[in-house]
């Protein structure tokens, strides 16, 4: 398999526009943020801004799919168990990013951002899962991981809008019935 290398400029500048986005989020409305906006604020053309994203949309997407990412630190969970350190470090993880977007382009834009968070859990659950179970179940196992991040991302909504304790306690509580339902046969 060939890998292909990225020019180093094209990573610097995909990078220079999405902190410019974010920066001119910190200040405005994500609906009120022109392309115009980011190519002034990153010192790059319209030209330039199109040869990386399609729209706005799909800069927001991925600059938000980014940044859950590096929260997530997903590579370390590819080869864990799943456990209550696992589950609390992902909750928390989710629940940092969702403070951290209440101030910026939260508004308005919640199915994308619900989206964003269920898929990235997914895909971690899923190689999770896989290592600890093999890939035989395929299909049980994406059921599994999808059922997982939408009950994750689920939860820290209802924490988001209740939660007075911190998230590794609010997790807590539920963590008896989570790992007992963690403890299935897949060879039924």
């Amino acid at each position: 398999m060939v890998q292909v290398k990225t020019d180093p400029r094209v990573v610097r500048t995909r990078k220079l526009i999405m902190d410019s986005f974010i920066k001119l989020s910190e200040s405005k409305e994500f609906r009120d943020i022109t392309v115009k906006d980011i190519t002034t604020e990153a010192m790059i053309n319209r030209a330039t801004f199109y040869y990386h994203f399609e729209d706005i949309y799909d800069l927001l997407e991925k600059a938000l799919s980014e940044v859950l990412l590096i929260n997530l630190n997903s590579a370390e969970y590819e080869h864990k168990k799943l456990d209550e350190d696992v589950f609390n470090h992902l909750f928390k993880a989710v629940t940092n990013f969702q403070q951290s977007l209440s101030n910026r382009c939260h508004r308005g834009y919640e199915d994308t951002i619900a989206q964003i968070i269920r898929d990235q859990l997914e895909v971690v659950f899923n190689k999770m899962l896989k290592a600890q179970y093999g890939p035989e179940k395929e299909e049980t196992l994406k059921t599994t991981a999808v059922m997982l991040s939408w009950g994750l991302y689920g939860a820290s909504l209802e924490w988001k809008r209740n939660g007075t304790a911190p998230p590794e306690e609010f997790l807590n509580t539920a963590m008896p019935f989570l790992l007992h339902g963690l403890q299935f046969d897949l060879q039924k």
